[in-house]
């Protein structure tokens, strides 16, 4: 019974479920290098951002969207730990 909750809230076989997020970070990381980011420049490219809309406008909804994506890889394995150890015990 246990094995079965664990699997139904990860979606899938735990092993399996691990090596995809495994599988994705390493993509992630690789796309975020490409476009030249890092955790030691991150305020520097929100900096970057914040001026490139003011002198842009529209035109830096892409990178509004690139910030966005970067801020999912921190939010998200945040919001899954927070719901890991807020989870209701004893269903």
């Amino acid at each position: 019974m246990p094995n079965n909750t664990l699997t139904r809230f990860a979606g899938g076989s735990p092993l399996a479920v691990l090596a995809r997020l495994v599988l994705l970070s390493i993509l992630v990381g690789v796309v975020l290098s490409v476009v030249g980011l890092d955790p030691w420049n991150i305020l520097h490219s929100i900096r970057l951002l914040l001026r490139r809309i003011w002198e842009l406008g529209f035109d830096a909804v892409d990178w509004l969207w690139r910030y966005f994506l970067l801020g999912a890889v921190i939010v998200i394995p945040i919001w899954l730990l927070m719901r890991l150890f807020n989870a209701p015990r004893g269903r």
